[in-house]
């Protein structure tokens, strides 16, 4: 990724409506969510959220499609990704003692719950 990129990404989920947008969209993957259903999740209004969401998309963080009426917006978690490999891939200098934390923690957070066997 091209720091030009970064910088845009980061800058588009640096304001706190867009921030939270993003995080509900990605709560909501793989299946997205109606710009109407987010903007009354977020309690803001839609043509404010359209401008944000926008931005979100040209910053390729966000993808959008057309379903019937509805536009169904989802996070670009390839292009997430890529940003964050882009501001950790240089973190620990060859320390990797210095990056452990980050990585224990979101190993933490992305494990996949255990789903609990039937009884019967």
């Amino acid at each position: 990724m091209k720091t030009e990129q970064a910088v845009l990404a980061l800058a588009a989920l640096s304001q706190s409506t867009r921030l939270e947008a993003f995080r509900a969209l990605v709560k909501h993957e793989p299946d997205g969510l109606a710009a109407g259903d987010l903007a009354r999740l977020l309690e803001v209004p839609q043509n404010t959220l359209s401008a944000h969401l926008s931005i979100l998309t040209r910053a390729g963080l966000a993808t959008s499609e057309r379903q019937s009426r509805s536009i169904i917006y989802r996070a670009n978690l390839a292009a997430f990704r890529d940003v964050a490999m882009f501001l950790l891939r240089d973190c620990c200098d060859g320390r990797p003692e210095v990056c452990a934390p980050v990585v224990e923690s979101l190993q933490s957070c992305c494990t996949p719950k255990r789903r609990e066997r039937a009884r019967g």
